[in-house]
């Protein structure tokens, strides 16, 4: 069972064993208990990816207008007392707390891009209709965990869990810019002699307001793999990426793992 999983489980198991309270202290220990709850359903949301997995309505029927790319779900992230909503039309974020079982929203912000699909562009309206109002929440304590989900106009929402990048590998890791070549070259690993090709990059930095600043660092094969990204040959592309040890790694294994974070930079380039 999974860290997080386990402290919900046990600040559940605190709340029902506690004693009433007297009189003189009535709110003191419910406070407490009820900061602890909070803590612990931060974190555990904190920990997840929430892939949209199905929606229904009030009368049970499936809300197909939530449910259109089933490769590419729907996603909320609870990051730092805000949710990140990806895989819309428009990435969509905004402050959310929680008080017990319900979730309550800030106001929300989106980019402004256009989508040529109809049925995509409409999923940010979608998406954004469901988080008006009170909504309700529950964990369930599955494999994979799930997070049930009920607006406020009595849709149900139900996600499937996703460890984070930080909760697989136990630490925040560390956020790097690594620009990778349009074109492959064949290398050859110490640890697998048989040729192959690998990607060619090299470090940028960026300033605070996103303006590439210092010197690139130097081209290098590179023969790992950088989970999320899918390599298209004649295509440059400068990527943030999430970099983190891994720990008691095997001698003939990776000792980082390359997590992509987002793409920023992208460009075709000739033969």
């Amino acid at each position: 069972m999974n860290r997080s999983l386990s402290l919900l489980i046990l600040s559940m198991s605190l709340t029902a064993c506690a004693q009433a309270p007297s009189s003189a202290d009535a709110s003191k220990p419910s406070a407490q208990l009820q900061t602890k709850r909070t803590q612990t359903m931060n974190d555990t949301l904190g920990d997840f990816h929430w892939r949209l997995q199905d929606a229904t309505d009030a009368r049970g029927q499936r809300i197909d207008a939530l449910l259109i790319r089933p490769d590419l779900p729907v996603q909320f992230d609870f990051v730092d007392g805000r949710i990140r909503i990806a895989n819309a039309c428009n990435g969509i974020s905004g402050d959310v707390r929680i008080d017990g079982d319900t979730l309550r929203f800030g106001a929300l912000l989106s980019t402004k891009m256009a989508c040529a699909d109809p049925a995509v562009m409409a999923l940010d309206s979608e998406v954004a209709a469901r988080l008006q109002g009170k909504v309700r929440f529950e964990l369930l304590e599955s494999d994979p965990l799930q997070l049930m989900w009920t607006a406020a106009n009595g849709d149900t929402l139900r996600f499937i869990g996703a460890p984070t990048a930080e909760t697989r590998f136990g630490s925040p890791g560390e956020t790097v810019f690594m620009e990778i070549a349009a074109h492959t070259k064949p290398c050859q690993h110490p640890m697998q002699p048989a040729m192959r090709q690998c990607l060619e990059v090299r470090e940028r930095q960026y300033g605070a307001q996103g303006v590439p600043v210092g010197t690139p660092g130097e081209w290098q094969l590179f023969h790992d793999n950088i989970e999320g990204y899918l390599h298209e040959e004649g295509i440059r592309n400068v990527l943030r990426i999430r970099r983190f040890p891994i720990a008691n790694s095997p001698m003939d294994a990776p000792a980082i793992a390359y997590v992509l974070e987002q793409s920023i930079e992208s460009e075709m380039v000739g033969p």
